[in-house]
């Protein structure tokens, strides 16, 4: 069969996909069709201007207003807008919120579908093969390996993100965290609680 040689040039690519990201970009670089330097400031303000830092401030504003929280759940788009959390990877979201009766974990099973204005870079653990098909299959082994152990009531959904909807996870508040301001409840949101694998993080004691 043809598809069995090994010389094709998808068989000669590297496994690793940070490896097989580099190869495209010096290919796409020496082509003339992307400028690195354009590449990396993109990179930049994903990572240190945007990451998930927008995210967690929508997640303790919806701790502190009720009111917001509920148009957040109701419609995210147009309030998400009104705040600036829009554009490329950031269209249709919906915010699905953790109770004691639900825990909510996000997944893209076809590729890796992520709220970019609101989370900033997907981890590369969220892209992996593994991830992808172990978070439908077997969600309570995943939230396991994360550190997440929950109540044997509490039931897992598990979202699927796609180029269509995209979800953000609106963890519990944490005990403890009562009469913190946006800024100090902010500081305690985690980006994997947002994605679902992971929890808040707890208040230090005074």
């Amino acid at each position: 069969m043809p598809h069995d040689h090994s010389d094709h040039p998808h068989a000669l690519l590297p496994p690793d996909p940070a490896l097989r990201v580099k190869a495209l970009e010096t290919i796409l670089t020496r082509k003339g069709l992307i400028d690195p330097a354009a590449l990396d400031e993109i990179i930049d303000t994903y990572q240190t201007k945007v990451g998930p830092q927008n995210g967690a401030r929508v997640v303790a504003r919806a701790w502190s207003d009720p009111a917001f929280k509920a148009a957040l759940l109701a419609d995210a788009d147009p309030v998400l807008s009104e705040l600036g959390y829009y554009g490329r990877q950031g269209e249709h979201m919906v915010v699905v919120e953790n109770t004691p009766e639900q825990h909510n974990m996000v997944v893209c099973t076809l590729c890796s579908c992520y709220p970019w204005p609101l989370l900033g870079i997907p981890p590369g653990w969220y892209k992996s093969d593994a991830y992808r098909a172990r978070a439908v299959r077997a969600p309570r082994a995943v939230l396991s390996e994360f550190g997440v152990t929950l109540p044997e009531g509490t039931r897992v959904r598990v979202w699927d993100s796609t180029a269509e909807v995209r979800y953000l996870v609106l963890p519990m508040r944490p005990e403890g965290s009562e009469g913190l301001d946006e800024d100090a409840l902010a500081e305690l949101v985690t980006r994997d609680s947002m994605v679902g694998t992971g929890l808040p993080k707890t208040p230090e004691a005074p």
